[in-house]
Formats: C-alpha cells, sequence, structure tokens
C-alpha cells in the first residue's frame, strides 16, 4: 500500500515538476523494516517528499532520510538527484519537496548573500540556521559531523616520505623545498578570496607553479604526480580510490560545509517527529565514512541507494 501510495503521489506531481527540472523517481525501491528507528504513529502513513542534489554525497544522505523515514511508517516520494543546487533549493522553498540536505557554507554564502564565512562550525551553523528561518522559513535538524569543505591533498607516499599532515606541515616543509611548490587548483579556486589566494595569505606557503583543472582532474594529477599538492573536497570518494590524505586546516581558513537536513518550519511543526528519526542518522556519520560511502559509488561503481541502504543497516538503524 505504501509503495502504491508513492507511486500514485508521484505520478500526480510529475507534470509541474519536470517542468521544473525535477525527475520523479517514484516509490523508494526498498522494503525497509524498522531497526533502532521504530515506527512512529504521528508519521504513519504521512507523505513525505526527499529531494537531494545531483553528485553523490547529497545523494546517499537523501536515500538514508527516506530510509529512515520509510522505518518511521513516512510514505516516501523519492526525488533525489535533482539537477543543480539552485533547483534542489527552489524545490524546497516552492513545496515541491519536503526535505533535503543543505551545507551550511553554502546557505550563508550562496543563500543568504554573506562574503565572510564563520570559521567555527557550530558558529556557523547557528547563523545560517537563523538566517534561512528570518529569510526564507526554512529550518535545520542539528548538523552532522559530515564537512565538505575544501582542502589541500597529497599522495599518502608523499605524506609519509615528509611527515605531513597539516597545511601548517606543508608550509614549513615548502619553505625549505620550494621546488616542490607545484599545485593543481580550479580555475576559479586559483583567484577566489577564500580560495588559493586566501589560503596562501593565511599559510604563507611558497607556489613555484600553480596549474589549474577541473574538479575531476586534480585527484588524478595529484595521484600521478604531476602535481605534489591538490585542491579537493574532503568527503570525495576519490580521496580513498586513489589513496590521498587530506592535509588538515589547522588554521580553519576554509569555509564549514556541514550538511543538515533541512525542510520548511511549518513542516517540521507540522510533524515533529521528524526530528528524532533524522538526527541521529546525521550524527552517526563523519567525513571518513562518507568517503568510503562516496568511493563505492563513484569508484567501485555500485548504486548510490544500495550503498545507503547497506549503511543504515550496518548502523542498526533500519533491517
Amino acid at each position: 500500500m505504501k509503495r502504491f501510495k508513492a507511486i500514485l503521489g508521484a505520478a500526480l506531481l510529475t507534470t509541474s515538476l519536470t517542468a521544473c527540472g525535477l525527475d520523479v523517481n517514484a516509490a523508494l525501491p526498498y522494503d525497509v523494516k524498522p531497526g533502532s528507528i521504530r515506527p512512529v504513529p504521528s508519521l504513519d502513513g504521512v507523505d513525505i517528499a526527499v529531494g537531494s542534489k545531483d553528485f553523490t554525497e547529497n545523494i546517499i544522505l537523501g536515500y538514508m532520510a527516506e530510509l529512515a523515514l520509510s522505518a518511521a511508517g513516512a510514505d516516501i516520494t523519492d526525488l533525489t538527484n535533482i539537477s543543480g543546487s539552485n533547483s534542489a533549493r527552489q524545490a524546497l522553498i516552492n513545496g515541491q519537496i519536503d526535505i533535503s540536505w543543505e551545507y551550511t557554507g553554502t546557505a550563508w554564502i550562496s543563500y543568504q548573500g554573506n562574503t565572510e564565512p564563520i570559521p567555527d562550525e557550530k558558529a556557523q551553523f547557528d547563523a545560517a540556521k537563523a538566517a534561512d528561518e528570518a529569510q526564507f522559513g526554512i529550518t535545520w535538524l542539528d548538523y552532522s559531523p559530515v564537512n565538505d569543505t575544501y582542502a589541500f591533498a597529497t599522495t599518502e607516499a608523499y605524506a609519509r616520505q615528509h611527515n605531513l599532515r597539516s597545511n601548517s606541515d606543508m608550509t614549513e616543509f615548502l619553505k625549505q623545498h620550494p621546488e616542490q611548490a607545484i599545485f593543481c587548483v580550479e580555475t576559479e579556486f586559483a583567484s577566489r578570496q577564500d580560495g588559493m589566494p586566501g589560503v596562501q595569505r593565511t599559510y604563507g606557503f611558497p607556489t613555484t607553479e600553480v596549474k589549474t583543472f577541473g574538479t575531476g582532474a586534480i585527484y588524478s594529477a595529484v595521484a600521478s604526480g604531476t602535481c605534489n599538492f591538490g585542491e579537493i573536497f574532503t568527503t570525495d570518494g576519490r580521496i580513498a580510490g586513489l589513496n590521498l590524505r587530506v592535509l588538515a586546516d589547522d588554521k580553519r581558513f576554509f569555509p564549514q560545509y556541514n550538511a543538515a537536513v533541512t525542510m520548511k518550519k511549518e513542516f517540521l511543526d507540522a510533524h515533529p517527529a521528524v526530528r528524532g528519526v533524522l538526527e541521529p542518522v546525521a550524527k552517526a556519520l563523519d567525513n571518513q565514512q562518507m568517503i568510503e560511502l562516496c568511493k563505492q559509488v563513484d569508484v567501485d561503481g555500485r548504486d548510490a541507494g544500495e550503498v545507503a541502504r547497506d549503511w543504515m543497516v550496518a548502523k542498526g538503524f533500519i533491517q
């Protein structure tokens, strides 16, 4: 019955959502049984449309929310993999989806129009949450340790050889060996003040050569030795797949991008039990786990929904 209701609901939504660039995936294609997430009477039969952006990590997070809410008794419409952050955001604002995962730095800078990030994770979360509620009527559940921000990475072999664990370690090494200061970065990162100019000013490392690449090419360029250091995203599955080491941003220059579940405030007011279902899932994740989950999709070729389900089962949230 739940599968039928979800498919029927998705069919009714198809015309309006397709016009806005959303692909209707209909029902959650998994048989979900409760684990530590128990059935919640107030959520039984409640129709909830869950969306996500169109990159691997956010799709995995979207499936996790769907699995958790399904175990609690809700009827799910799967709207993961919406093309573009702005489209996913507008779908939430317009009520085409009820729930999506967002990132604190993205909301603060891209949606709320601020130019200076807040270096402390909780302070950045509190500020983004307050601004979203005031400006857009969107509220946030408590944030996850998953923080998909910028960082520099090098190969594990190179890091071990030169004892590099942080950006400060990298800076001291490069001051002594400036010929090794070969960086690969995105074109935009090379000129953004929250990118290369700002981070170089904060740490004071030299650069002998800065090569610009598309995002995906940087990982393989570092792995192949084309550059010794590369700008990466901290939860990308290619970190594990290519055996790279992420250097700690010990001076906390880069913006914080902690993931959290977002929804319209009126939706949470109507269904407060959603908080107790989803916050434990968010808290159980961290960057190392997310790197491995993304690797299973991007490197090993597994389906994102299956990866999310297996993790939820392994954590005991569902059966």
